[in-house]
């Protein structure tokens, strides 16, 4: 429940060092790739977290016996494809908002570099999540004991 106030935390911070002349640098660009990735994936990443507690500290249910194939891991694999668009978005969103605060391309160089590698990453990883699409996780075949 306090994710989006550290979120908005961090956001304030980095303004209020940019506003006081800090030159943006990756530490900077980074702050808006987690509020993304935190908007994004951050209802996720903490049902990830509380599976495994469950497991490691309650006994529950092994979260690696939940593996998907074909369809499923195909849609999975889009799904989360999507939700790294998302992040994308936001976060480089924030990024060029700051850019355009900040009015000093030659301070904010590192953001645009940032939105750059970000999005080729996001292409590198649409590729990735497409292809099971087209060629679907197959069932392993058991071993012969």
């Amino acid at each position: 429940m306090a994710t989006p106030i550290i979120d908005l935390l961090l956001l304030v911070a980095t303004v209020l060092d940019l506003q006081r002349g800090a030159t943006a640098s990756m530490v900077h660009g980074i702050a808006a790739i987690y509020i993304g990735v935190s908007i994004a994936f951050g209802h996720q990443m903490i049902a990830w977290a509380d599976r495994y507690f469950l497991f490691w500290f309650k006994g529950g249910e092994n979260p690696r016996s939940r593996k998907a194939y074909g369809r499923d891991h195909a849609y999975q694999e889009r799904h989360g494809w999507f939700r790294h668009l998302a992040a994308y978005i936001i976060g480089s969103s924030f990024l060029l908002i700051m850019i355009w605060w900040i009015g000093d391309p030659a301070r904010t160089e590192a953001f645009m570099n940032i939105v750059r590698m970000w999005g080729v990453i996001l292409v590198i990883d649409f590729i990735i999540s497409f292809s099971y699409t087209l060629w679907p996780k197959k069932v392993p075949a058991k071993k012969i004991e």
